[in-house]
């Protein structure tokens, strides 16, 4: 049996010491900001998180850019030198160009006939895509072959469900999600979107509330009809820069489910372009999206 390697990239939003645990390649993204470009690194070591949201509150507007065929090659190519194989699991297609990069950038490995590249469609962003890939490392840990682990990633992307809120509807504006009208009116009346990722990728506004502890709330009733085996499987939360808001959530998943692995990081700086500050995302295992 060869070795393989796990690849992903930045948009997994993955603590920068649990990827490095867990044995991750991990490729940034990019994105601009006031003229400037940075790598959406995993330990924030070009732009800090809490830096980038504070520029973001500021007023300034970043630009994001994915993973590209030349740089998941130079990723590749070293891997397939010292003879394993790679598994390579991708941010949504529907989000980004990312998925579609890496599959090019495989099929040009003609070099190495003999090793193996097997790229998903993660259909997940943020932590989603993260936990993710968590749960496929753990396969792999068990001693699980790429292919196994491949055929696993494809069943289990479906189960990993995706719900957020979002702080400002200025963001989702700027990126087509609500009309001009709808946020005036919403930050008015302080009306707080629920959004999640269907299960082809895409992101899709499901319900408005008003106020934001009424948003926080309920991703967790969302969670309540859907979530399986809480107390067994981890939940992992993401943010924008509202680690105490993320906290109260943490509590209250251990309350009502009983779960006692729960991870909390940072929405990364790409994603966080098109969600803005204040952006609050829960991801769990369920039956279904």
């Amino acid at each position: 049996m060869s070795d393989y390697v796990i690849m992903t990239d930045s948009c997994c939003d993955l603590p920068a010491e649990l990827a490095e645990e867990l044995g991750i390649e991990v490729l940034p993204l990019r994105l601009e900001l006031e003229g400037q470009e940075y790598r959406n690194l995993l330990d924030g070591s070009e732009i800090g998180f809490h830096a980038f949201y504070d520029r973001v509150r500021a007023g300034a507007m970043p630009v994001t850019s994915a993973v590209n065929v030349g740089e998941f090659d130079a990723a590749m190519r070293p891997i397939l030198k010292e003879g394993k194989d790679i598994l390579c699991l991708c941010f949504s297609s529907a989000l980004s160009t990312t998925y579609q990069s890496a599959v090019i950038a495989a099929r040009e490995q003609e070099e190495f006939p003999d090793r193996k590249i097997r790229v998903v469609d993660s259909l997940c962003a943020s932590m989603g895509q993260g936990l993710f890939v968590w749960l496929c490392a753990q396969e792999k840990k068990k001693g699980k072959t790429l292919e196994e682990v491949w055929d696993f990633a494809e069943g289990a992307k479906a189960n990993i469900c995706h719900w957020f809120t979002v702080d400002d509807l200025n963001h989702l504006k700027r990126g087509g999600r609500v009309s001009a009208a709808a946020a005036l009116f919403g930050t008015m009346l302080s009306v707080k979107p629920v959004l999640h990722v269907d299960d082809q990728g895409r992101l899709i506004p499901m319900e408005k509330c008003r106020g934001r502890k009424a948003s926080l709330l309920a991703l967790l009733d969302h969670m309540e009809k859907t979530v399986v085996d809480p107390e067994r499987y981890p939940v992992f939360i993401s943010h924008g820069d509202c680690l105490e808001e993320a906290e109260f959530l943490a509590e209250e998943i251990r309350r009502r489910f009983g779960t006692k692995d729960i991870r909390i990081s940072y929405v990364g700086p790409v994603i966080g372009s098109h969600t803005g500050a204040g952006v609050m995302a829960l991801f769990f295992v369920g039956r279904s999206r």
